[in-house]
């Protein structure tokens, strides 16, 4: 068994929720080959966070948007704003979505259903260039 990782630089994205799967894949292409394993994937981050969802319907990433935009935004009682109104927000919203996903290699692909993709949900509105671990093991 083989480990390998590889750290990945986003550019930066907008605020709301990105479909990230053809990077990855990209990413993983470019390492030495694992027919079966698993790939973990970790975002240094705070304020932004991963998730697999619905890769197919650009109206799903709106909709993500405006449910977690609807559930933590702008509360009268957030004490952390040093960073802006949007900070404590993100930490909420990175905190219920999650920091990581893992996903079976199978084949030498990822292990995705037909209609799930890795998401980047960036909660910030200027949140800069994300930084990414991707661990992959397997035979």
């Amino acid at each position: 068994m083989k480990m390998q990782q590889q750290e990945i630089r986003l550019k930066a994205y907008a605020r709301g929720f990105h479909i990230i799967t053809d990077l990855i894949e990209e990413t993983i292409s470019k390492m030495d080959a694992v027919e079966t394993g698993m790939m973990h994937l970790f975002i240094k981050h705070t304020s932004a966070s991963l998730t697999i969802n619905e890769n197919a319907d650009p109206s799903v990433l709106e909709d993500m948007e405006s449910f977690y935009t609807d559930t933590a935004d702008d509360k009268a009682y957030y004490i952390h704003t040093y960073e802006g109104a949007d900070d404590m927000p993100a930490h909420i919203k990175s905190t219920l979505l999650g920091s990581s996903v893992s996903i079976p290699i199978s084949n030498g692909r990822l292990a995705l259903g037909t209609w799930q993709g890795i998401y980047l949900g960036e909660h910030r509105d200027h949140g800069g260039r994300r930084e990414l671990v991707l661990t992959l093991w397997g035979v």
